[in-house]
């Protein structure tokens, strides 16, 4: 095995999609790293981890944690069927023609010109007005204490 390796991803007939760590990484740093990846470890088999719900989409979900370990710089070896780089992305969906011509028109709309792209702006701007208005009332005045005196 290659010494750059961190990380092995296979297939177990009892256990379903299963990750182990290599010597090159250290075991409470693996664990870490697949518990986040929705592995967990496999009672009485120290160090071998299970996907959590193998029936959930299990080859697509082994997929993308082969590919978030190497997107941090790990080495992980793994089978074929279960490589990222080996595999071929799923054909997208197709939509049906109600739902594809919309973006079509959305598209189009936003290509042309706007119908207000013609239309001269206003002669002038708007009176500017002051930020606070004027009161209307004489506001209260409190007497002050005369000089020496203390109230």
């Amino acid at each position: 095995m290659d010494p750059s390796t961190h990380f092995t991803f296979g297939t177990h007939p009892d256990h379903g999609f299963v990750a182990t760590a290599t010597a090159a990484m250290p075991a409470h740093l693996a664990h870490w790293f697949l518990v986040r990846e929705q592995f967990e470890p496999v009672p009485d088999q120290p160090g071998l981890f299970r996907l959590t719900e193998p029936e959930r989409d299990g080859p697509r979900r082994t997929r993308q944690a082969v590919h978030d370990l190497r997107r941090h710089g790990y080495g992980v070896q793994t089978d074929v069927a279960l490589d990222p780089a080996a595999s071929a992305s799923p054909p997208r969906p197709v939509r049906s023609n109600g739902l594809s011509e919309r973006p079509s028109r959305i598209a189009q709309a936003a290509a042309g010109r706007s119908p207000q792209h013609g239309m001269t702006p206003p002669a002038a701007p708007p009176p500017a007005r002051s930020a606070l208005p004027e009161p209307s009332y004489t506001p209260t005045r409190f007497p002050t204490s005369a000089p020496g005196r203390s109230r």
